[in-house]
C-alpha cells in the first residue's frame, strides 16, 4: 500500500461539498413541500395528505442522516490531513478509512431516500391516472 499524502483526503473535499449541496437542495425542496402540505391540510384534512406528511417525515430523517454522515466524513478527512501533517500516518490511514465508510453510509441513505421519493411520485401518477379513468 502506498503512503497516504495530504492530497488523498483533499480530493474528497470537492466531491463531499457537491454532495452536501445536493443534500441541502433536497432539504430546501422538502421544506417548501411541507409548508404547502401544511396549508392544504389545514384547509381540508384528507387521508392522502396524512400519507404524504408521513412519507416526508421519513424522507427528512433520511436526509438528516445523509447530511450527518457526509459532514462527519468531511470532518474526518480534515482530521486525516492534520494527522498526515503531524506524521501520524498509521492513525491517519484508519481515520481516512472511517471517513470513506461514513461517505458510503451517506450515499446508501441517499439511495434509500431516492427509492422512497420515486415510490411517492408513482402514487401521485397513479392518482392522476385514476381520475382520467372516471
Amino acid at each position: 500500500m502506498e503512503e497516504l499524502t495530504l492530497t488523498t483526503p483533499a480530493l474528497l473535499f470537492s466531491a463531499i461539498s457537491l454532495i452536501m449541496l445536493a443534500y441541502t437542495n433536497r432539504f430546501l425542496a422538502y421544506a417548501a413541500i411541507i409548508r404547502n402540505l401544511s396549508e392544504r391540510f389545514l384547509e381540508r384534512r384528507e387521508e392522502s395528505l396524512i400519507r404524504q406528511i408521513n412519507n416526508l417525515k421519513l424522507r427528512l430523517q433520511l436526509t438528516r442522516w445523509m447530511q450527518i454522515f457526509g459532514i462527519a466524513s468531511l470532518l474526518l478527512c480534515v482530521l486525516t490531513m492534520f494527522l498526515v501533517y503531524i506524521d501520524q500516518h498509521v492513525i491517519a490511514v484508519w481515520i481516512f478509512g472511517v471517513a470513506l465508510l461514513l461517505l458510503i453510509m451517506s450515499l446508501a441513505f441517499l439511495i434509500w431516500e431516492i427509492q422512497i421519493s420515486t415510490n411517492a411520485l408513482k402514487h401521485h401518477l397513479r392518482d392522476i391516472e385514476d381520475q382520467f379513468k372516471l
